[in-house]
Order: C-alpha cells, then sequence, then structure tokens
C-alpha cells in the first residue's frame, strides 16, 4: 500500500530536524558553522530515497508510475551530491576558519549565537522538507496505476539539466577567477557572471522549477510548485542575494557597486549602459 503525502512529508520533517540538531552539535564541537550547506544540500539526497523507498508501491503498479518516482529520485540525488560535494571543497579550504557569512552572523548574534544558530538550523530543517514536496507528490503517486512518461516530465529534465550544467559552469567560472592571485579584491565578470550577478543562484532555482514541472504529471503536481516559489523568494530576498552582497560592497567598494549598476541581480541579462 503506497504511502500518503502526508506519511512521506511528516518522515521527511522528523529527518530533517534529526539531521539539523545532529549538525549543530558537530558544528559547534568544529566552531564551523558553515557545514550546514554541506549537509543541507546532501540531505536531499537522503530525503528523495527515503521518500521513495516508503511510497513503493504494490508489485502490479503501473511501470510508467514507478519509473516517474524512480527518475525523479535519480535527479535528486545526483543535483544533490554535486552541490554537497562543491560546498564541502569550499567549506574544507575555510577550516578551521569560518565562511565569511557565518562569520559574521557570529560577530551580529554575540553571545545568543548558539540558541539563534540553533533556530537557524531547524529552521533550514523544515525548509528541506518543504521544498521537498514536489518529490513526496509524485513518490506519493508511484505506487499507483498512471500512464507512461510524457511532457511535463520531459519539459522538468531538460529545465533540471539546464539548471546543473549552468551552476556547474557558474562554479567552476568563479573559481578559476578566485584562485587566480593577481584578480583578488576584484569582481568576477566572465562567463555566466558577465550576464548576473549570480548566476549559480538562478541556476540553482531552475533545478526547482524543473523538479517543480516534473511533478505536474501528478495529480495534485500543482502544489510542489511552492518550492520554485520558496527557494526563489530565499535566494533573491533573504539569505541568497542580499547576504552574499553586502558582504561584496564591503569588501570590494565601488567596483562591485558599478557591477550592481551594470548588471542583472539574478535572472542572465544584457547589461546595462549611461
Amino acid at each position: 500500500m503506497r504511502s500518503p503525502f502526508w506519511m512521506l512529508f511528516l518522515a521527511a520533517l522528523v529527518f530533517a530536524l534529526v539531521e539539523m540538531t545532529v549538525t549543530f552539535v558537530l558544528a559547534r564541537r568544529w566552531r564551523n558553522y558553515g557545514i550546514v550547506d554541506v549537509v543541507w544540500s546532501g540531505g536531499f539526497a537522503l530525503i528523495a530515497l527515503l521518500g521513495l523507498t516508503l511510497s513503493w508501491g504494490s508489485p502490479d503498479a503501473a511501470h510508467g508510475a514507478r519509473l516517474r518516482g524512480v527518475l525523479l529520485a535519480g535527479m535528486v540525488v545526483i543535483w544533490s551530491l554535486r552541490l554537497a560535494v562543491h560546498l564541502g571543497i569550499r567549506v574544507a579550504s575555510h577550516h578551521p576558519g569560518e565562511d565569511v557569512r557565518y562569520a559574521q552572523l557570529r560577530r551580529e548574534w554575540g553571545d545568543s549565537t548558539s540558541r539563534r544558530m540553533f533556530g537557524f538550523y531547524q529552521l533550514q530543517g523544515v525548509l528541506q522538507a518543504a521544498l521537498a514536496a514536489p518529490f513526496l507528490i509524485v513518490f506519493a503517486s508511484s505506487g499507483t496505476p498512471g500512464s507512461s512518461l510524457g511532457t511535463f516530465e520531459g519539459l522538468g529534465i531538460s529545465l533540471w539539466l539546464a539548471g546543473i550544467l549552468g551552476e556547474s559552469i557558474a562554479d567552476r567560472q568563479l573559481a578559476r577567477f578566485r584562485a587566480d592571485p593577481s584578480r583578488r579584491g576584484r569582481v568576477c565578470q566572465e562567463g555566466l557572471w558577465n550576464w548576473s550577478r549570480h548566476p549559480n543562484y538562478f541556476f540553482e532555482w531552475l533545478v526547482w522549477v524543473g523538479y517543480a514541472v516534473f511533478a505536474l504529471a501528478v495529480p495534485w503536481g500543482w502544489a510542489g510548485l511552492i518550492s520554485p516559489l520558496l527557494m526563489g523568494h530565499f535566494l533573491v530576498n533573504v539569505t541568497g542575494i542580499p547576504m552574499t552582497e553586502a558582504l561584496s560592497v564591503k569588501s570590494k567598494g565601488d567596483a562591485y557597486r558599478e557591477y550592481q549598476r551594470t548588471t542583472s541581480a539574478f535572472i542572465p541579462w544584457f547589461k546595462r549602459t549611461g
């Protein structure tokens, strides 16, 4: 018997909260709160595999429905592990130091850092479960009769693939720029960074659009649109662009302000002139 969506969501939420509690304990011991980025990214692979396992249907379930769930789980695992490895390398390069964003939070929060950071970690767990909605909706329907793969799955895979490739290219371009000592203190405007100040965030968001479109193939799949909406909000208005740009202006000054004036913040677009 298939597991309904609410059971899968509850399992994902419990997993995410336990995961973030353990991560907080380790981060506090290692004095490096930046590891949450690695765990948060990699945790989606485990949530996808957990959801797929719990929702596996009866032996007579339609092949197309099962294939849909397996295919989406594979997409999540590939994206999740790629991003976790990329962020893991970045966090390791700072250790025993800490990512500048979390160091800034330590300074701002002072004596209340541990308490507020624990709350922040738990919020990350809740967000993990909420963002998993497209996966869980698809998994909840994977044990019932269904048609073969169609247009929504194909479009979702295409958007996901474009997001994976774009994010990988943007990450590689920025890493190459930062590795050159002669460019220290300058603003990267090479490749995709010439068209957007945050192409990595844009293509990350596109991955989530791909998951949501993929989920439109099943009943209630439209509810999965909450994921790209949430992700876009957090990237553009909360923890993504605002914090990153504040730190960039602080470290690069007028050079970054000019970059802000001429270059799209999120969606890749032509430079503004004049």
